[in-house]
């Protein structure tokens, strides 16, 4: 969550109220208008208070134009009628609401048997308010182990995990808030995301554990699984070093079990300990709703658990968070039980067909080189062409936004803060009929970049707000 400071002016002009906001005459029901930045001193009319903030609001962007986010951003009126009849639910409360509480149980039943867990009642899981939390809990999990077979050398010892330097910051901010050193491999050449051997050489003694990331936030494209397990099988066969893998399955664990059943990522490599998912992207459910799942007992330390009376009962919990609203598992649960496996698979492969349709026609252009097409994740990453001097991929970005679209651009971490790309991410809901508005406007854009004498762009890292 964002850090505020308070307002730099400390008598700012109050809010503007309309006099058409009174209820019924104009003039006798104006009300003074209510100051930005503290409490008003009385109360507001219900529908004045409304069109307040309606009104703030229309200076957002249109969701359902951003291509940045991976969030789900439109759901059936269905959906939103059972998340409306469960906003008011704490999940927490589980002896309060038990429809809710096996509601997720069976949530996490489906996820372990669609990740192939070896036994599905052995596996264990809990929902989250996302990837974040997923990740921060799946880390600590894997720290405990670590601690509890190094328990003659902790905490002297300075524990260590293993990553790409691609992963989301969610992992930077585990290892600053549980102090664990983060050991980031760099991106080299053409390749942008963890390599299994050299992963497999940064592990020694005080190595908690590798995470793969199933879908990369820079460039849509999945780590290899397999093969980083096969490199850390190999290191156990040399120093007996046993390591396990945490599988960040952001994105890619809601994409890759229904258009790319070949692939070997999940439960199915013994070395996979935990994976987590975000039920909020390609699970197709509005924010913030994440899974993560263990394989079984011995995988999530029994300590990290806590025990709460359920119906007279005990109910285990695991999560950072407290209270939050049901809605979303609802919304979950909705969501699976009305696409299923076939549904599933319906709408991951109508939204990587956009994303590679797309991805070839930007192309075609001939200004631009695609450094993905779509075809793991339905999301690419381009860059200019060689030759392309008079504009850069900043200036795209804020040239589209002009149009309504929210493009991010962004720079490359070590070792290519060289390249600088675009993304797109094609989401259910972003369907071929505006992704052919999206390229009429980058055509129509085209002939105003390429007459610019320089690119625009002075400060990068300025130039966009998008971080991962």
């Amino acid at each position: 969550m964002a850090l505020h400071e308070g307002p730099e002016k400390k008598d700012e002009r109050p809010m503007s109220v309309n006099p058409f906001f009174g209820q019924a005459n104009p003039v006798a029901e104006m009300t003074e208008a209510p100051p930005k930045h503290r409490l008003p001193d009385s109360p507001l009319p219900p529908n004045t208070a409304a069109q307040l903030v309606h009104d703030e609001l229309m200076l957002d962007g249109n969701s359902r134009l951003n291509l940045a986010t991976f969030v789900t951003t439109w759901m059936e009126p269905q959906a939103g009628d059972l998340m409306a009849e469960c906003r008011d639910k704490n999940m927490i409360d589980k002896d309060e609401y038990p429809r809710t509480a096996e509601l997720e149980r069976r949530c996490v039943a489906m996820l372990a048997d669609l990740w192939n867990a070896p036994d599905p009642a052995a596996a264990v899981g809990c929902s989250t308010t996302g990837s974040s939390e997923a990740c921060m809990l799946a880390g600590m999990a894997l720290k405990r182990r670590w601690a509890k077979r190094n328990a003659d050398r902790y905490p002297a010892a300075r524990p260590n995990l293993v990553m790409g330097v691609n992963v989301q910051v969610c992992w930077e901010k585990f290892c600053n808030f549980w102090e664990v050193e983060a050991r980031l491999i760099p991106m080299e050449g053409d390749r942008y995301h963890l390599d299994p051997q050299a992963a497999a050489e940064l592990c020694d003694e005080n190595t908690i554990g590798v995470v793969g990331i199933l879908g990369s936030t820079f460039d849509g494209s999945y780590e290899p699984i397999a093969d980083l397990c096969a490199a850390l099988d190999a290191l156990q066969e040399r120093t007996g070093l046993d390591v396990p893998v945490h599988v960040d399955g952001a994105s890619g664990g809601m994409v890759a079990p229904f258009l790319d059943e070949d692939l070997v990522w999940d439960f199915r490599l013994p070395r996979v300990a935990s994976i987590n998912t975000s039920g909020h992207k390609y699970g197709l459910v509005y924010p913030g709703v994440g899974w993560a799942l263990w394989r079984d007992g011995e995988s999530l330390p029994d300590e990290l658990v806590f025990r709460v009376n359920y119906l007279g009962g005990d109910m285990p919990t695991f999560a950072l968070n407290f209270s939050r609203p049901g809605a979303q598992v609802v919304a979950q649960y909705y969501t699976f039980l009305r696409l299923g496996r076939e549904g599933y698979r319906a709408v991951q492969q109508t939204a990587r067909d956009v994303a590679t349709a797309l991805a070839d026609r930007i192309e075609a252009l001939g200004d631009f080189r695609l450094l993905t097409r779509g075809d793991e994740l339905p999301v690419f990453a381009f860059t200019t062409a060689p030759g392309v001097e008079s504009y850069d991929v900043f200036d795209v970005s804020r040239r589209l936004r002009e149009c309504g679209w929210l493009v991010p651009a962004y720079t490359f971490p070590p070792n290519r803060e060289d390249l600088s790309v675009v993304r797109i991410v094609c989401r259910n809901g972003f369907s071929h009929d505006l992704a052919d508005l999206f390229v009429d406007d980058l055509t129509r854009l085209l002939p105003e970049l390429r007459r610019q004498p320089h690119p625009q762009t002075r400060d990068k890292a300025a130039a966009t707000s998008f971080h991962h």
